[in-house]
């Protein structure tokens, strides 16, 4: 078992495999435990078992990645048992989940959110309404060219758990500023903040 980066997840593109959301205590009962059980259920087929387990933190869950590589499975079975379990495990393919709750895969072409150009947004003295502060941030990514971050901020901001979590996502995206300089008011008219 090895622990990752949420970022890792997105950079997992074409890979496929199971979370499970929740999964606190020691990992490896986890995997001991689930391994154990879908053997039982028939959907590890030949004597394959789940080796190559991450670990990852999100939204305050500790949850793990089960990867479909080396395993055999049955995956209409696993498909219906993952439907029947989910109110004990959240399970989620790892697709659903990158789409859903991270805002999509990396592309080759896009650095990690940490990486690419942010820039100014003045939230600092404004209504600090997440929605409020949402919209600002989405309006600055928009004139600068940005429309694909809009969309990728906004699905992590929905799926987010508290304001603090919203404040991190929306500085991932823009460099929060005081409102001190000029910006574009998105209508080609510069204002005095």
């Amino acid at each position: 078992m090895k622990d990752i980066k949420v970022s890792d997840l997105r950079r997992m593109s074409g890979k496929g495999g199971l979370i499970l959301q929740g999964c606190g205590g020691d990992p490896q009962e986890w995997i001991d435990g689930i391994n154990d059980m879908l053997t039982d259920e028939g959907i590890l087929l030949e004597g394959t078992k789940f080796q190559n387990v991450s670990r990852f933190q999100h939204d305050g869950l500790t949850n793990l990645l089960f990867p479909f590589e080396d395993v055999k499975v049955d995956i209409g079975k696993l498909a219906y048992w993952r439907l029947e379990t989910h109110g004990l495990f959240g399970g989620t393919w790892l697709s659903d989940y990158v789409d859903n709750r991270l805002g999509g895969f990396l592309s080759e072409e896009m650095p990690e959110t940490e990486e690419r150009f942010k820039p100014d947004c003045p939230l600092i003295g404004t209504d600090g309404n997440i929605f409020n502060l949402m919209g600002i941030a989405a309006r600055t990514l928009v004139n600068n060219g940005m429309k694909a971050e809009v969309k990728e901020m906004c699905g992590r901001l929905s799926d987010c758990g508290n304001y603090n979590e919203a404040l991190n996502i929306i500085g991932e995206y823009v460099n929060i500023t005081d409102g001190s300089g000029n910006i574009d008011d998105g209508e080609g008219e510069v204002m005095t903040i």
